[in-house]
């Protein structure tokens, strides 16, 4: 590009800038009534004009630099983190991404008519460079509308994949000083760090002298599982509390010997009821069965 030709292009957009200042709250008022941000803040208009005036101050910051196809712009880093939350609550309202697109896209037409009075003849090349540039901003924050509708949809599937994760993975306290975590389907890394620390917190908070992991709904133990196990184990103990894995079915059992797993240093026990009676024991409390009904007591 010739040094001419950047200037000129530099101008209109300089020219852009200083156009969306100027026409900020007009252009703020037509916005406030569009669906993007109508459905957004139902409460006060007042709240919905000014989200749009910030929008705009955006775009304008945006034009004087020039880069009007940056999304990285500086500018848009001020309102980025509003449009998210904007994006967002359309989502959760049901809007598809291409609906949310349609109403950013829909912003364009207010900014264009009002861009258009300012010039004598709209058809003169200058109104013309001046609404190719606007065109390209808009397309611009467009853009950047729907990346944070993507992060903000990211995290909060992120959010809800651990809170699934939490609620599969419960520790139950069983008896004083005893607590246990019955397992559920397959041990991944994620979840095995969520196992670990949700028991963890539950050995400091009910003071747990007995840890339990029952894996009886676990359909497969292999060496990654097995080490994951482990894991959970040692820290319990780092914590003083001495874990019981209950719940090994035979194929199981097969599976770990045939894989040459060591578990010597791991207490087991065939089941739950099983692992809470060795946890009582240890603590002196001892279990019996309650005498049949009419039974003589000896």
């Amino acid at each position: 590009m010739q040094v001419a030709e950047y200037d000129t292009a530099l101008d209109v957009t300089r020219r852009l800038g200083d156009f969306l200042e100027e026409r900020r709250e007009q252009i703020a008022q037509r916005w406030a009534d569009a669906t993007l941000f109508r459905t957004v803040f139902i409460v006060s208009r007042d709240e919905a004009v000014e989200a749009c005036k910030a929008v705009v101050d955006a775009l304008a910051e945006v034009a004087r630099t020039g880069r009007l196809e940056d999304v990285g712009a500086s500018g848009f880093g001020a309102v980025r983190e509003q449009l998210g939350r904007m994006s967002a609550s359309r989502s959760r309202a049901g809007s598809s991404p291409s609906q949310i697109a349609g109403e950013v896209a829909g912003l364009r037409e207010p900014v264009i008519a009002l861009l258009d009075a300012e010039f004598a003849d709209p058809a003169e090349e200058s109104a013309h460079a001046c609404r190719l540039a606007l065109t390209v901003l808009m397309g611009t924050l467009r853009l950047v509308v729907m990346e944070t509708a993507v992060s903000a949809g990211e995290e909060l599937i992120a959010r809800q994949r651990q809170q699934l994760l939490e609620v599969a993975t419960p520790v139950i306290r069983l008896w004083d000083g005893v607590v246990a975590v019955p397992l559920i389907g397959t041990l991944d890394s994620v979840r095995s760090q969520v196992v670990m620390e949700s028991l963890l917190e539950a050995i400091v908070d009910q003071r747990a002298r007995f840890a339990i992991l029952d894996i009886t709904g676990v359909p497969t133990v292999d060496s990654l599982v097995a080490q994951h196990l482990m894991k959970t184990v040692a820290a319990a103990r780092l914590m003083g509390a001495e874990c019981v894995v209950s719940g090994i079915r035979p194929a199981i059992a097969q599976t770990i010997v045939q894989l040459g797993i060591d578990l010597g240093s791991i207490v087991t026990r065939a089941g739950l009821a099983d692992a809470l009676a060795y946890a009582l024991g240890r603590q002196g409390i001892v279990v019996s069965a309650a005498p049949a009904a009419g039974a003589i007591p000896r």
